[in-house]
């Protein structure tokens, strides 16, 4: 079977608004050489068709069909499991992946779900409150965390992400989330269906060294570090062993040829 690639988005492709150098030129190289890939991302700030016309315009030249994010996933997952109302904690153009279920009206209207995605500085105590009264509904609605990525770089620095809301939740309520991103073996076995390969196969490309990483290893599939994006130093001090680290994506093609 062939080798495929799981590639991490922002902080390998690019940080923020610009491109990492080399990562473009990789990316047409991997498709040039038809190696199979998914693009595989926790962002859940912006729907899939906005990070496709991001990455379009950045040059990358990738369709919506070879990318997997949070949301995709747990509308998949909700069409199978949930039949109620779902309460969305997620901004607000990410709505739109969502349009296939059935969504929570009134706020007093019990819910049967309740997901979890990164909006930033829209975690008051209010709507964090919100969520957590909501899952004190009996019957308990499930809670659906987009990923549990704890943190990721900004232009202004290091930035909370939804992992430690999620966490806060599961500890105020006494639940456990149903994790639908990094680092969840559900996601990653969702993006090996995709492109038809299995784990023993596969290369995960990515800067996280717990969500891009760790994750992919527990489910079998290698893993191979970036030093950009959320790469410090001292994940290289971690237990986590990954197969490779190379300096960038633009090394991909030389580590690859090896």
């Amino acid at each position: 079977m062939n080798t495929g690639l799981l590639i991490d988005l922002d902080g390998v492709l690019y940080q923020g608004e610009h491109v990492i150098p080399g990562s473009v030129e990789t990316i047409h190289w991997i498709q040039q050489q038809s190696i199979p890939h998914v693009f595989i991302t926790n962002t859940t700030s912006r729907p899939r068709s906005r990070i496709v016309d991001k990455l379009n315009y950045l040059g990358f030249g990738i369709s919506a069909d070879s990318i997997l994010t949070p949301p995709v996933a747990a509308c998949q997952w909700l069409s199978r499991n949930v039949s109620g109302p779902t309460a969305l904690f997620v901004p607000e153009n990410t709505r739109e992946d969502f349009s296939s279920i059935p969504l929570l009206g009134d706020k007093s209207e019990k819910v049967s779900a309740i997901v979890l995605g990164d909006i930033a500085q829209a975690w008051t105590f209010e709507e964090l409150n919100r969520a957590f009264r909501l899952l004190m509904q009996e019957p308990k609605p499930v809670l659906i965390a987009l990923g549990m990525t704890r943190y990721w770089r900004a232009a202004s620095g290091l930035q909370l992400d939804v992992g430690p809301y999620v966490k806060a939740l599961e500890y105020a309520a006494g639940c456990n989330a149903v994790v639908l991103g990094k680092p969840s073996a559900h996601f990653f076995e969702t993006a090996l269906k995709s492109m038809q390969c299995d784990a023993a196969s596969a290369i995960m490309i990515g800067d996280d060294i717990v969500g891009d990483i760790q994750g992919a290893q527990r489910v079998g599939i290698r893993g191979v570090l970036v030093r950009t994006g959320k790469f410090r130093e001292s994940d290289l001090e971690d237990a986590i062993r990954p197969a490779a680290v190379i300096e960038s994506i633009a090394d991909l093609p030389a580590w690859w040829n090896q």
